[in-house]
């Protein structure tokens, strides 16, 4: 098998750096062609050298020339975000594997649609800002969208041979956070260091409070429903706190499917590189000779409002997902930099949903102007 010729675009967090261990293990199937980093340069510099791709982008205008200088000469280094669409496009690319945080990932996912890529999906807001519009590039091109997301990927191996029509609820699951047993009072008083700390996985500071918040549950529903076609009321989220089941599938005959591993975003990774194949991975696995305990609870929307308003989103108009997530982007930020109480966070999504939304066509202009707005709006708010 020829070597697959990969773009990692966010190659330095935590998506980015276990793909390149991944490819380490497989050298003889992966060919490193573009590493981006927004402002890592020390990161990205270790590992232009080791991998040495046609090209290295620093998204960070000021650390240009410290890459450039100390590069190898044989990668051609580049700085400035606008750059990732072109360079998720290029012909010598096979695989975009879109690591980006937020928005920004929107357009360079797009970019690689276009350009008939097959795109491993790390990036959710894509989908949940424009997934009708990545639906319709799918059907027009010979491009392919797999996730990277660990839930998304559990749906997809469990739907894998079935039909989509004998779906009847696909089960999403939380660990639901460092919070899930706290009270409504106990909520009142988080700390961004609380918030930070996560019971099972290590992710990077927005992905870390969105999971503290539920909201990336919320982007999660949005992205399934465009993944499957499915509508929201089909996608059910559930709290377990294990994260050794990442997603359930049930069908009309009553069986039930789920995949289930230990908490490794490694194993999401490969398959999405390699669908619909496998290849070996040197990582944990479950040991079935011991006692494992399992347990699910329901979704506490009074603790946890970013899920209803997420998943009332989809429903709501065709931009409302797109000032959802902006809005939350903002407040996650405004939080981090300690600006506002923990519990604003949805308070600010709420009201830039209740005063931004509307029936606007959804066109890839519109959605950049409602995303700029949204971020004007939820930035003066409290």
């Amino acid at each position: 098998m020829n070597r697959k010729r990969i773009a990692i675009l966010g190659s330095t967090g935590s998506i980015g750096t276990q793909a390149l261990e991944i490819v380490r293990q497989h050298p003889d199937k992966f060919q490193i062609v573009v590493l981006t980093a927004n402002s890592n340069v020390e990161l990205l510099l270790e590992q232009i050298l080791e991998f040495n791709p046609e090209y290295g982008l620093i998204c960070d205008e000021e650390k240009y020339s410290i890459l450039k200088k100390n590069a190898s000469g044989s990668t051609s280094i580049l700085s400035g975000s606008e750059h990732l669409k072109e360079l998720a496009s290029l012909p010598t690319v096979d695989i975009v594997l879109n690591s980006l945080v937020g928005f920004a990932g929107f357009e360079p996912t797009v970019a690689a649609l276009k350009a008939g890529k097959k795109v491993a999906l790390a990036n959710k807001e894509s989908l949940v800002v424009g997934g009708k519009l990545i639906n319709e590039l799918l059907k027009e091109t010979n491009a392919e969208l797999v996730p990277v997301d660990s839930e998304h990927s559990a749906m997809l191996q469990s739907i894998v041979g079935e039909s989509v029509q004998s779906i009847e609820k696909i089960v999403i699951t939380a660990s639901g956070g460092p919070f899930r047993e706290y009270t409504l009072e106990q909520m009142q008083s988080i700390t961004v260091e609380q918030a930070l700390k996560h019971p099972n996985w290590e992710m990077g500071a927005k992905i870390t409070i969105d999971s503290s918040t539920m909201m990336n549950k919320g982007l999660e529903i949005i992205e399934a429903h465009w993944l499957f076609n499915l509508p929201v009321e089909m996608i059910e989220p559930v709290i377990h706190p294990q994260s050794i089941i990442h997603s359930m599938v049930t069908f009309t005959d009553g069986s039930s499917k789920a995949q289930l591993g230990p908490p490794d975003m490694k194993v999401p990774i490969i398959y999405a590189l390699t669908y619909p194949k496998r290849l070996p991975l040197d990582t944990p696995r479950m040991d079935w000779t011991k006692a494992h305990e399992l347990t699910f609870y329901p979704v506490d929307y009074a603790k946890f409002p970013c899920v209803k308003l997420a998943m009332d989103a989809i429903n709501d108009s065709d931009i409302a997902p797109a000032i959802l997530n902006a809005a939350n982007e903002i407040a996650v930020q405004r939080f981090l930099d300690k600006e506002i109480d923990y519990i604003s966070i949805p308070k600010i999504v709420e009201k830039s949903l209740e005063k931004l939304s509307d029936q606007t066509e959804i066109s890839l202009q519109n959605l950049i102007e409602i995303d700029k707005k949204t971020r004007d709006f939820a930035s003066r708010i409290n």
